[in-house]
């Protein structure tokens, strides 16, 4: 059978290259090899190389975490062990190599969660590898939070060599991709009529519209205005694999929190590969016109592009 080989543009390349370089020193004794963190624009292969990197290390002593998923865990841990430094140690096990795909840091609470995540990763001298949209002097953006983190992005820089990977092409915008998350569309219109259904998240309920056979048809406003957090996103994916948003305004039009929130729906769905479909009231192209504040909403238009539009629809 003819295989495909990939062909890495200038960024690819000089990042696949450290990332080889460190996976034939993962788990030697002496020189252990500095961590990497890979920055760039949506789309520009960050978590294809990170894959491949984490495959190629012979060792069974690795962990890799979309860092949603991980923080996540993290914070359950903090309840159940009675501690961070305990749910890091559970989580972290006896590991060498961590990866943490699409990390970031938005809340000045989660910051210091992630301080403190790192300092015991650094203690245990275990390697890390992250890949982000951001480059490290931009994490935690906001200027009224962002000096208290600086000490953080220095312990960052002290570790881990920082490389951009940022060529010129979008790789989400060239489609061909038809299963998973990229099996939905999207449509400028109206759901199709529905009923009603209540379903138990995070200690409310959610008026969904349709709750069946792993598909969830709901409306914006209900999923997305009222207060859910990415956790119970990943909580409501173990029995949910198709997902329909109807209504879906611009996005301009409603509070910044309720973005955040179809930002990080739009994340865990992408990260587990579940179906999307969105009904919006305007095109993908003013979706996010006049949005202000909201952190990484040009990545969520961006893997939105990737859905079908309905000219583009096959038979299912």
């Amino acid at each position: 059978m003819e295989t495909t080989e990939i062909v890495l543009d200038a960024d690819q390349r000089s990042a696949a290259d450290r990332l080889d370089a460190i996976a034939a020193r993962v788990g030697k004794r002496w020189r252990r090899p500095r961590g990497l963190y890979l920055y760039g624009g949506p789309g520009r292969g960050k978590t294809m190389l990170m894959n491949r990197f984490f495959e190629s290390v012979p060792t069974a002593r690795k962990r890799r975490y979309h860092f949603h998923a991980f923080f996540a865990r993290l914070n359950a841990g903090i309840h159940e062990y009675g501690g961070i430094d305990a749910s890091a140690a559970a989580l972290l096990g006896d590991a060498e190599l961590i990866c943490f795909d699409e990390f970031h840091v938005h809340d000045s609470g989660d910051a210091r969660l992630v301080a403190r995540l790192l300092d015991t990763l650094f203690a245990r001298h275990i390697t890390l590898v992250v890949t982000s949209n951001y480059p490290p002097q931009d994490l935690l953006p906001n200027p009224y939070m962002h000096a208290m983190f600086v000490p953080t992005i220095d312990r960052i820089l002290e570790h881990l060599d920082v490389v951009s990977v940022n060529g010129p092409t979008d790789y989400r915008t060239l489609g061909g991709r038809h299963t998973g998350f990229a099996a939905g569309h999207y449509v400028v219109g109206a759901c199709p009529e529905t009923g009603a259904v209540d379903l138990p998240v995070a200690h409310r309920q959610l008026h969904a519209r349709a709750v069946e056979n792993g598909v969830i048809t709901v409306g914006f406003a209900e999923l997305c205005g009222i207060p859910v957090s990415a956790a119970d996103f990943l909580e409501l994916t173990a029995d949910l694999h198709t997902w329909v948003v109807c209504d879906v305004p611009p996005l301009g039009t409603v509070p910044p929190d309720w973005v955040m929130r179809f930002v990080n729906l739009v994340d865990v769905l992408y990260d587990a590969d579940l179906e999307l479909s969105v009904y919006a009231e305007v095109p993908l192209a003013e979706l996010g016109a006049e949005v202000r504040r909201v952190p990484d909403l040009y990545r969520t238009l961006s893997r939105l592009g990737e859905l079908r539009e309905p000219a583009n629809l096959e038979a299912r």
